[in-house]
């Protein structure tokens, strides 16, 4: 945003396509001597690899750093609080969530200095007459998922921000006067792209982790939600629930000979790709070297360091090392633990599949060899425990083989952004809003009962409903922060369940303050802030 050869440097530096700074009344040559977008976005398969460097972007986003900043989209909800003591995230978002904090401005930049530039540069360049395409359906093809790109980032900002400036070119030149768009606005320009993307993504992904048009219709349901479209949001989620997608409703993949369920399955190393699951409609492909996943080891996936408890740090009733590290419990470190909403309000159906022990892992064993009390159970009411950091219940989503020693932390299975009961969930909150709890109650139960849990009744469907039970399915997948914001409820549930931040979250919380570095460099015109952050 503050100037844009620094906007087309980012993206450089990430995708290997350069983009010479000098202009043409300096330098009238088209360098052929190393990667520039004149040189590689001139065939399809030079645009398949600026693709693949905006689903990189998309995983920097989740999973690009190390540290309790990369959570903030579940830090400080309804469903999640800082379990490490030494932590202050979103403990009192007076103090937090400021203009100049680092997660306001991280997110921010994903999105100006990642994502746009690179939908912006491939979009654009499809257009130039320098390149060669089979048809028109391949181009558009590429272009659609550009464009799907770009509507997620913009869904997203405008979730998170409200407002935003619209970029939508490539800018050669300095550029300090945007302005911001309002959030309406937003929405709409995401739906443009979407509607595209709709007509030319293909319907079954070209190879695992590509988009297709039901991810584009899901998307597309929840951006018609927001404008306030309710039939056209029932329309493009029905599209989706009717295509090639399943609930998944039997046990599969590569762990059929361990305690399981259908629901776990789904979670487990290699589920998210495993052709038997039917769900699936974008998982962020992370497996260790492999094409279009991970290239080193620190940049895996961080949910099991994460959102881990420090179970290796239990002691038995000796005092002694009752744990050694496991290699599916990795080495967690307990930066974001779950409230007791999460762990224990919402569940309303003892044989709730979810709350399983396959699902979520509450009783812990001694594990330690050298232990007297090696395989008993660690008592959790021991006052020596510490149930905030070392003791909390673990969701099993999280677990899995590390690949790299059982102390590294991280895991290389995929992670879901997009998944068929998501889809359900967003057509129920359609038709609630269109006030029919009956066809909203539908939706929900047949989530719940794949779950094996007992049908919602229609009068007792509403919006906290709807989050209770995207709680239930989709913790830890779910961006919780965009939902709540998205829904003006975020204030109210952190309030009504988060006892760390519930004290000093304030209305204008709903929505981020526009980094003030942005503000600042933006001095051609007045950005503006979100009211409260003044």
């Amino acid at each position: 945003m503050q100037n844009t050869k620094n906007i087309i440097t980012a993206f450089m530096a990430f995708t290997l396509l350069s983009v010479t700074a000098c202009k043409k009344d300096v330098l009238d040559e088209t360098p052929q001597a190393f990667m520039n977008p004149e040189a590689t976005l001139t065939n399809k398969a030079g645009f398949e690899s600026a693709v693949i460097a905006l689903h990189a972007g998309a995983r920097e986003q989740l999973f690009g750093q190390d540290g309790s900043r990369m959570w903030a989209m579940h830090l400080g909800t309804d469903e999640f609080m800082t379990g490490d003591p030494t932590l202050a995230d979103f403990n009192d978002y007076v103090t937090w969530v400021t203009p100049q904090q680092q997660s306001v401005t991280m997110n921010w930049n994903w999105a100006y200095l990642t994502m746009i530039p690179r939908a912006n540069l491939i979009i654009e360049y499809a257009e130039k007459p320098t390149v060669t395409w089979a048809n028109e359906e391949e181009k558009n093809a590429l272009v659609a998922e550009a464009r799907f790109m770009r509507a997620f980032t913009y869904n997203f900002l405008a979730n998170l921000y409200g407002g935003v400036p619209i970029v939508d070119r490539v800018y050669m030149e300095d550029k300090r006067d945007f302005v911001r768009a309002s959030r309406e606005e937003v929405y709409d320009f995401a739906r443009q792209d979407l509607e595209f993307a709709t007509q030319w993504l293909p319907v079954t992904a070209p190879a695992k982790g590509r988009i297709t048009r039901g991810a584009a219709d899901h998307l597309l349901a929840e951006v018609y939600i927001s404008l306030g479209e309710y039939d056209k949001a029932i329309e493009a989620a029905t599209r989706v629930i009717d295509g090639p997608y399943a609930l998944v409703t039997e046990r599969f993949g590569n762990y059929l000979n361990q305690p399981g369920d259908p629901f776990s399955d789904l979670f487990r190393d290699g589920g998210q790709n495993h052709n038997a699951n039917t769900e699936t409609i974008w998982a962020v492909q992370m497996e260790y070297l492999t094409p279009g996943g991970i290239a080193l080891r620190n940049q895996g996936n961080t949910t099991l360091r994460a959102f881990g408890n420090r179970y290796w740090n239990l002691k038995d009733p000796e005092g002694k090392a009752g744990m050694v590290v496991a290699d599916s419990l990795g080495r967690g470190v307990g930066w974001v633990r779950g409230t007791n909403y999460l762990y224990y309000t919402i569940w309303d159906d003892p044989n709730d599949m979810r709350n399983s022990r396959n699902n979520i892992r509450r009783d812990f064993y001694y594990n330690n060899p050298a232990s007297a009390y090696v395989g008993q159970k660690v008592d959790r009411n021991n006052p020596v425990h510490d149930t905030a950091w070392d003791y909390y219940p673990t969701i099993r989503k999280i677990e899995g083989e590390s690949l790299a020693g059982a102390s590294y932390g991280r895991t290389f299975k995929e992670h879901y952004l997009m998944r068929l009961a998501e889809t359900y969930l967003l057509r129920a909150e359609a038709w609630l809003r269109k006030n029919d709890k009956q066809m909203a109650a539908n939706d929900i139960n047949v989530v719940r009962s794949r779950a094996n849990a007992a049908s919602v009744a229609a009068d007792d469907v509403d919006l906290d409903y709807i989050l209770d039970e995207r709680a239930r399915e989709l913790m830890i997948e779910e961006l919780r922060r965009l939902t709540l914001s998205r829904m003006g409820k975020l204030v109210e549930r952190v309030q009504a369940y988060n006892p760390k931040s519930g004290n000093s979250v304030q209305a204008y919380h709903e929505l981020f303050p526009i980094p003030q570095d942005v503000i600042d460099a933006n001095s051609g015109a007045e950005l503006g802030q979100n009211e409260g952050y003044d």
